[in-house]
């Protein structure tokens, strides 16, 4: 008989080391690093590209994890059949990098990228991010795979084969050997074509590449549409349009804060918006009448104490909180207009205004950042575009290209025209990028504190203007020039079906091959 009692204790199970999973936002360094290793000779991606791969079609991106290490990463997104079989470049298909061109309704599974550590070939990491996106195909009823893979051993071939589409031929027979194009027929895809002048930097395939396609064996005709905008994805946002009152302390100024803060939590909001420099009316604490210079040099030494107590009210109240923007003395010494985003779950987001106005650069010397980025929440990605900044298309386009599904816009204008400038523009990119724009301003004046004398506001929550929105393309706004809180459910599906069913559609149709905006940092 077996005694229980003495028998050796079970051995615990040992963790994985290697895991294939899609790719989170947390990934974005890891990934980067990975890219740069293998692709030495290269652009790299941005971070921004692989957050807009990722916020894009979240489902379509994966990395394989060997000890906890990046050591292999796939890009994928879904495409029309008319765009992933006619002729394209890299560029044009990609959106760019960003995967923007992503179409829910898309038959096949475009695949942007695959890249494996240099030294963990033998890992077999390429067949696995391989069967993953099959497994993908399969689960989401895809025809099937299609990419532009390189052709490296073209360049050392050119003599024997100048025409590609020979050369692809002689690698399809076997005339000719090619690591990476054999692997693809050994990873069961077939050649259908080149794609000429695909990624000019590639020079050993002098530019081009062929079109590889796999099929989905268990593909069935679908038999309607509207399946992928069947379940609503709805996020209730709401933006104060300020009256500027004197204060007698910092804690009132934060008590009026907090007021509307409490309201907005009382309405389940998801967002609250501010407006752009309303912490000036902490200059009505100072005893005498402060110079344009002064006052400004005075409101940055109150940063540290704003940011920590708005970043209380965001956790307290289970709201994420757009902080309007405040003069902010950076690490080089120079003054400048910050937007703080404080998430819920207690971090803190910045985003400087890129372009001060005039009067901001004469009057208090404010100088313009240099970064923009689209910010994760637990809401999908957003941006902000500071007032001035929403009359610059570029910058709503990278933050659409990066995920961005809605924009705030706090802003601060003295009459009606610099108002109007402001809300045109803003419908303009609500219409140009597809998302969202909610708008925040000022109201009343602060008659002791030079440069801000009155204000004008109506703030607004704008939306495209197609079937799923309002008529007018305005989901909720204010009266003009007084103290309220506007808000609006918006459902950000009705912004995935305007994209790929929509009227127009303004990010799908744009011509990469004619035009795009090049960035200082790559992206």
């Amino acid at each position: 008989m077996t005694d229980l009692q003495t028998a050796p204790p079970a051995e615990p199970a040992k963790p994985a080391v290697l895991t294939i999973r899609n790719a989170r936002l947390g990934d974005v360094a890891g990934i980067k690093a990975l890219v740069a290793r293998v692709y030495k000779d290269m652009p790299p991606y941005t971070p921004g590209m692989l957050r807009g791969q990722i916020a894009t079609y979240p489902d379509g991106q994966f990395v394989v994890e060997f000890e906890g290490e990046i050591v292999g990463y796939a890009a994928s997104f879904r495409i029309d059949e008319a765009s992933a079989m006619g002729p394209h470049t890299w560029d044009q298909i990609t959106g760019g990098g960003y995967g923007a061109r992503h179409d829910p309704e898309g038959e096949w599974l475009y695949g942007m990228e695959v890249c494996v550590d240099p030294a963990r070939r033998r890992l077999r990491i390429g067949q696995r991010l391989y069967d993953a996106r099959r497994d993908l195909c399969e689960a989401q009823n895809l025809k099937g795979v299609v990419f532009g893979g390189r052709m490296p051993g073209l360049a050392r071939r050119r003599a024997a084969y100048p025409d590609p589409n020979a050369y692809v031929e002689a690698v399809r027979d076997r005339k000719v050997k090619d690591p990476i194009m054999a692997f693809h027929q050994r990873s069961g895809f077939e050649p259908a074509g080149v794609l000429l002048n695909y990624l000019p930097s590639d020079k050993a395939s002098l530019g081009h590449a062929a079109r590889w396609v796999w099929r989905n064996p268990y593909y069935v005709e679908a038999t309607g549409k509207g399946a992928a905008f069947a379940v609503k994805e709805t996020v209730r946002v709401a933006t104060v349009q300020l009256q500027m009152r004197k204060v007698d302390s910092f804690q009132e100024f934060i008590d009026n804060v907090e007021y509307f803060v409490d309201v907005v939590s009382d309405y389940r909001a998801d967002f609250v918006v501010f407006p752009e420099l309303f912490t000036l009316q902490l200059l009505s604490l100072a005893t005498k009448k402060l110079t344009p210079a002064e006052s400004i040099e005075a409101l940055t030494r109150y940063t540290p104490r704003f940011v920590e107590a708005m970043r209380e009210l965001a956790v307290g109240y289970n709201v994420n909180i757009i902080g309007g923007s405040h003069p902010t003395r950076t690490e080089d010494g120079e003054i400048q207009n910050v937007a703080y985003v404080f998430l819920r779950d207690g971090s803190v987001h910045e985003q400087e205004k890129i372009h001060p106005t005039p009067n901001e650069r004469h009057w208090w010397n404010i100088k313009g950042g240099d970064r923009v980025h689209a910010i994760p929440t637990d809401c999908g990605p957003i941006g902000v575009m500071i007032c001035y900044d929403s009359e610059f298309p570029e910058l709503a386009r990278r933050l659409a290209d990066e995920g961005a599904r809605i924009l705030f816009t706090p802003f601060c204008t003295d009459n009606r025209q610099g108002y109007l400038r402001v809300r045109y523009c803003s419908q303009a990119r609500a219409i140009e990028n597809q998302c969202y724009v909610v708008l925040s301003g000022n109201v009343g004046n602060l008659p002791n504190v030079e440069n801000m004398d009155i204000q004008y506001a109506q703030s607004c929550i704008l939306t495209p203007c197609d079937f799923p929105f309002a008529r007018d393309g305005v989901a909720a706004e204010a009266s003009e020039n007084v103290e309220t809180v506007t808000v609006a459910d918006l459902d950000l599906s009705d912004l995935a079906w305007a994209k790929a069913q929509g009227t127009v559609r303004n990010l799908r149709d744009r011509r990469f091959d004619l035009y795009k905006t090049v960035w200082t940092d790559g992206g």
